[in-house]
């Protein structure tokens, strides 16, 4: 036991010993009914963590320690997410460099010491190896601030979502829900970001506030006369193939059935009825064109309209007109960017005497990928996607099944997970037109014109496969691209694809078996609340099609930090704290009781003064903890040596706090077990230590102070254990001072600890009685300016006549504490009050 008490250093001291130790290995012989199993989130590793991390793996660590001090080996595992958008844009800025999948690999390749003005063009593969050097330096960074901060994760259990067993795991599932029939090629309207040239998921999308404009376009009627409709995306008027009325709107009834002439390019299109057609929006009648919204695209499918796509991938207006479009008007939009082409149709429009007036402002909320600073534009192309219940009404059920199969906490979360299923629009689209992925495991088959079969996918027979580099079964590596040959798919799988899958490859399903079965279906699923929709529902899509069972049994919500402006933290609004300095400031248990103290699922705000006061309980407890071993209290002593009215009162209010917090942790309730703990310690603290010092410094064979030593031993070895999940480093410290092993190693604390010291004649009230009298003879001293030494000459306590009889008990050790000559009582009605005569 050091002389002077510190915070300093015990991070770097304990972490070193866990690691030496093993303390956190998991034990895979343990039973699967011993296992608790977690399905940690692989943070995305594309920069820095801030203090939102910390927040929510602070959670499930609290959760990880308490099961593994209840006897079970739990299974922690540690993943990096490392492929995706994030990492390509971290990479380019990074090194300046930029992906042409039509270069060569350059195996001397050395990227620019400092980023260049004009981007380096790379192969893909060159680009990869840049990926796979730059999250590497990521991820032990972040590994060193989760050790910082004293997460228990088994480090030997670590994954990349791009790592080679990830990948072939992630294949796998795909070819499975490809021969299943889950899995499908189709050309259809795809959500498409402009900028980063790939398609985007419904689960990635983001409504954003834009302001516009309506323009009011008039349509010729092929009975004569026009007819007006209004709109935000006049450039889109090439691709108008219907206008669209709602069939109970007695204004354009009549015209229903009948057709009508596109102003400008002079095309003829039909008037249907709809019921999605707002007679209150606009004039009423609407444009359909392919593509402009999500609405265009359902009105398009049930009303089987033609295409007539304009939009290419590049956000440009395609080159050439749509058929039927007049040549020479579509010639001023040929190439232009969405905002130029609306410019050039406006004037075409007013020149023409087909616009109604001037536009007219308006707001929207505009679709943009999450991750994107453009709006999305809809345009037909080759993806594969994933049944996820979108237009299958009996798989949706079924999902939704399985959230009321599944323990949420809180329990209010669950409404989010069956909003998302019940409305969602189609399928879940999983390719991508990126780089850094894992690629679709596919190659097609090409006709001696060299044009490709999408119907008959040519699949690997071993994994992972790379199907730009690797060559399918049959073939030669020279067919690639040929007629009559074959050519890869060149996708990769949306980050979800993989990530979907974490239960599957931290347990390392189809490679280890036997551990497979120890850890899965997982006993927790710790996250973030706003991911519900992402990652939440993707895996339990994956465990549901492919074991027809949950993935895990509980998910536990974590809630946003918020910083002073009440807004949520995160890296895009530049708003984030990164965390490393707050814990060589305050401390890392200090940091982690800020985090514990949050209840699940609620927003927390950023507040460093939670962590000073985090920083003098952590203080506090190497005090105390010195504090009652200077009484030379043995760890031997147990509950049948205690004997004292005031210990047995102290132990059934500590055997009241051990049955609440482990009830709390149970219903993973960590906040109000830190709380129930925390308000207890102070109390133990404040009333009790002062109490039972001069009885505690007594004759060794005196049973007065034999009882005051081994309650003190038992509640310290209480505490410290219910404390170790929030405060690992100071627990630890303090147990070694007098305890062998880890306290994380130790068996919770249980109420039959107390038992024998248990006794209905001593309450747990007695302690907050003699505490309340102790406060007032202090109350008096300090009012008198007197030194808390100073001696009473008599303290008279009045109360009922329960009350009295109850300070009876406890008088003597009240006497020793304030230093008090005589004590006499007196039965009255009222509350417990106290003359003190210095």
């Amino acid at each position: 036991m050091p002389e002077k008490i510190t915070l300093d250093g015990l991070e770097r001291k304990w972490r070193q010993v866990w690691a030496e130790r093993g303390t956190y290995a998991f034990d895979r012989s343990a039973p699967r009914s011993r296992v608790f199993s977690i399905d940690t989130p692989p943070p995305t590793v594309s920069g820095s963590l801030h203090v939102g991390h910390v927040f929510s793996y602070t959670h499930a660590d609290a959760i990880a320690r308490y099961q593994r001090m209840t006897g079970r080996e739990v299974f922690y595992p540690m993943g990096w997410d490392d492929n995706g958008l994030p990492t390509e844009r971290r990479v380019q800025n990074y090194y300046g460099v930029q992906c042409d999948p039509s270069l060569p690999y350059d195996p001397d390749f050395t990227p620019p010491s400092s980023p260049p003005s004009r981007a380096v063009h790379i192969s893909r593969r060159n680009f990869v190896e840049l990926c796979q050097t730059l999250t590497a330096v990521d991820e032990q960074a972040f590994e060193d601030l989760w050790r910082q901060l004293g997460l228990s994760v088994d480090w030997s259990l670590q994954y990349t979502t791009i790592g080679e067993d990830s990948r072939a795991i992630s294949q796998r599932a795909f070819l499975r829900n490809l021969e299943r029939g889950e899995a499908y090629l189709a050309d259809a309207p795809t959500l498409w970001d402009v900028s980063f040239r790939t398609a985007v998921a419904q689960a990635e999308l983001e409504d954003r506030e834009r302001q516009g404009a309506y323009y009011r376009l008039a349509f010729g009627l092929s009975g004569g006369g026009s007819v007006h409709i209004e709109t935000t995306r006049p450039e889109l008027l090439p691709a108008c193939v219907a206008l669209v009325a709602h069939p109970d709107d007695e204004r354009y009834r009549h015209l229903i059935g009948t057709t009508a002439t596109t102003p400008v390019f002079g095309v003829e299109v039909p008037i249907k009825a709809h019921p999605l057609a707002q007679p209150d929006k606009g004039s009423g009648i609407a444009m359909i064109c392919t593509f402009g919204d999500l609405t265009d695209v359902i009105w398009w499918r049930e009303l089987d309209l033609p295409t007539r796509p304009v939009m290419g991938r590049d956000g440009r207006l395609l080159p050439a007109p749509p058929a039927g479009a007049d040549p020479e008007a579509y010639a001023h939009l040929s190439g232009k960017t969405a905002f130029s082409a609306k410019e050039a149709v406006v004037e075409l429009l007013r020149s023409a005497g087909a616009l109604d007036g001037e536009p007219r402002p308006t707001t929207q909320q505009v679709k943009f990928y999450e991750k994107g600073d453009k709006p999305l534009e809809i345009v037909t192309t080759r993806q594969w996607y994933i049944r996820n219940g979108g237009r299958d009404a009996a798989l949706r059920s079924a999902l939704l099944d399985r959230g009321r199969e599944m323990t949420w906490s809180p329990g209010f979360m669950r409404s989010r997970y069956e909003n998302w299923v019940e409305g969602l629009a189609g399928d879940w689209i999983i390719s991508r037109q990126r780089f850094f992925g894992v690629p679709i495991p596919v190659w097609y088959p090409l006709d001696a014109a060299g044009e490709p079969d999408y119907t008959s996918p040519l699949t690997p027979d071993t994994l992972p496969v790379d199907p730009s580099s690797d060559t399918p079964p049959g073939y030669r590596a020279e067919q690639r691209d040929q007629p009559g040959g074959f050519t890869a798919d060149p996708d990769v799988m949306d980050t979800w694809a993989t990530s979907s899958l974490t239960p599957e490859i931290a347990g390392r399903w189809g490679l280890d078996d036997d551990l497979f079965a120890r850890v899965f279906p997982m006993d927790l699923r710790p996250q973030a609340h706003e991911i519900i929709r992402t990652w939440l529902f993707s895996t339990v899509l994956r465990a549901h099609q492919e074991f027809g069972s949950l993935p895990w049994r509980t998910a536990l919500l974590s809630g946003w930090i918020l910083d002073p402006d009440r807004k949520k933290m995160s890296k895009s609004k530049g708003n984030v704290v990164t965390p490393m300095g707050l814990l060589e400031e305050y401390g890392s248990d200090a940091v982690r009781y800020w985090a514990v103290s949050g209840r699940p699922g609620t927003d927390t705000a950023f507040d460093t003064g939670q962590m000073k006061v985090g920083r003098r309980l952590a203080i506090k407890v190497l005090n105390a903890t010195k504090f009652v071993l200077r009484f030379g209290v043995s760890p031997g002593l147990s509950a049948g040596d205690v004997t004292e009215p005031l210990d047995r009162s102290m132990l059934a209010g500590l055997a009241a706090v051990v049955a609440d917090a482990t009830k709390h942790f149970e219903g993973y309730d960590y906040a109000r077990a830190l709380e129930r703990t925390e308000q207890f310690f102070w109390t133990f603290c404040d009333d009790y230590l002062e109490l039972v010092k001069e009885r505690a410094y007594g004759a060794a064979g005196d049973p007065a102070t034999r009882s005051a030593h081994a309650a003190l031993a038992i509640a310290l070895r209480s505490l410290l254990r219910l404390f170790a999940p929030t405060l690992p480093f100071v627990t630890e410290e303090a147990w070694s001072w007098w305890q062998e092993g880890s306290v994380h190693r130790a068996p919770w604390p249980d109420a039959a600890e107390f038992a024998p010291a248990l006794d209905p004649g001593a309450p747990a009230g007695l302690l907050p009685l003699a505490g309340t009298v102790l406060g007032l003879v202090r109350k008096a001293k300090s009012e008198a300016r007197q030194s808390m030494r100073t001696e009473v000459a008599r303290l008279t306590v009045r109360g009922t006549d329960p009350d009295v009889v109850s300070f009876g008990l406890v008088s003597q050790d009240v006497r020793a504490a304030g230093v008090v000559r005589e004590v006499t009582t007196e039965v009255v009605g009222g509350p417990l009050t106290a003359d003190v005569t210095l």
